[in-house]
């Protein structure tokens, strides 16, 4: 028997301030008070009769049993909103919505191409396509405001309550200007590096413990004209009009460096590949739509790998 005494508000309060990791965050996005906010967690506290976050420093974080309690919290979440979608889009005529979590490694090289086929099935949906760190796109996924994230494969930690489907796998590179004074240095590089610019991937970033280890592997500990940055389109500009170097996935600049706009240095990354593919959470169902881009996002993704 489900508790009459757990309602809507809740679940939707209980996500929320997980997501935010803030009561005050919290409650300014769902339009009410702090101790409104923090009267709810507390009803749903002596409901579940375990503690669902606790304080850290200045700030809260979730405890193991309101991390148990969210995998199900955003699955019922995720399922009223989808019920909801679907009254108004059988009372209104429009398309079931599907909403991508693409990393920049994809957004470029594989979802265009994706998405090209997506639209041949004329299925309708409503496709919405987000990109950002991984680890804001997988608490969206968590949380049920995204039905799928596509790019490498999270930390193991990070994947309690999801699914990965390989797709292929790929490597960091440093990307430069066409005619890069490094061009042609293989032997030297790493000892120049410090000369120039350094775009780097966020300490969030997946690739970011791999880009770190292999910098100390070749004697860098740290670089004096270092630029963190998740923004591809910034990355590029600032590569093609600078002697700036950028340390990104290889999906990122694939194209440019078909059309010759991008070098790579010829630099041994191969201890940097990872997995790229699917993330969903483990107990959702794909709709139809959903089903469907997947399918053409695996034909987009194999097209991609005969390449590598």
């Amino acid at each position: 028997m489900i508790d009459a005494r757990v309602k809507f508000r809740h679940l939707q309060t209980f996500v929320e301030v997980s997501r935010q990791k803030s009561v005050m965050k919290a409650a300014e996005l769902l339009h009410v008070s702090q101790p409104a906010v923090t009267k709810t967690i507390r009803e749903l506290e002596e409901v579940l009769g375990v503690a669902v976050f606790e304080r850290d420093g200045r700030g809260i974080k979730i405890t193991r049993y309101g991390e148990v309690f969210l995998r199900h919290a955003g699955a019922a979440l995720t399922a009223l909103r989808q019920g909801l979608d679907s009254v108004s889009q059988e009372r209104d005529g429009d398309g079931v919505p599907v909403r991508i979590g693409a990393l920049p490694t994809v957004s470029t090289r594989i979802m265009p191409h994706a998405m090209r086929l997506f639209l041949k099935e004329d299925t309708g949906a409503r496709i919405k396509i987000v990109t950002g760190e991984n680890a804001v796109l997988l608490e969206q996924l968590r949380v049920g405001d995204l039905d799928l994230v596509v790019g490498r494969l999270a930390a193991p930690e990070k994947m309690t309550g999801f699914s990965f489907e390989h797709l292929y796998s790929e490597q960091v590179v440093f990307a430069v200007r066409a005619g890069h004074p490094l061009s042609s240095g293989a032997h030297t590089t790493f000892a120049r590096l410090a000369g120039f610019p350094v775009l780097m991937p966020t300490r969030a970033s997946i690739i970011r413990p791999f880009v770190e280890r292999l910098l100390i592997t070749n004697g860098i500990a740290s670089l004096p004209n270092q630029i963190e940055t998740v923004s591809d389109a910034f990355g590029r500009a600032f590569v093609r009009t600078s002697d700036a170097i950028w340390i990104i996935s290889a999906g990122v600049v694939a194209s440019d460096v078909d059309d010759g706009t991008i070098a790579l240095l010829p630099i041994d990354t191969s201890e940097t590949k990872g997995p790229v593919g699917l993330t969903m959470r483990a107990d959702a169902a794909p709709s139809v739509a959903l089903s469907i881009l997947m399918q053409t996002i695996r034909e987009a993704a194999a097209g991609v790998a005969m390449k590598l």
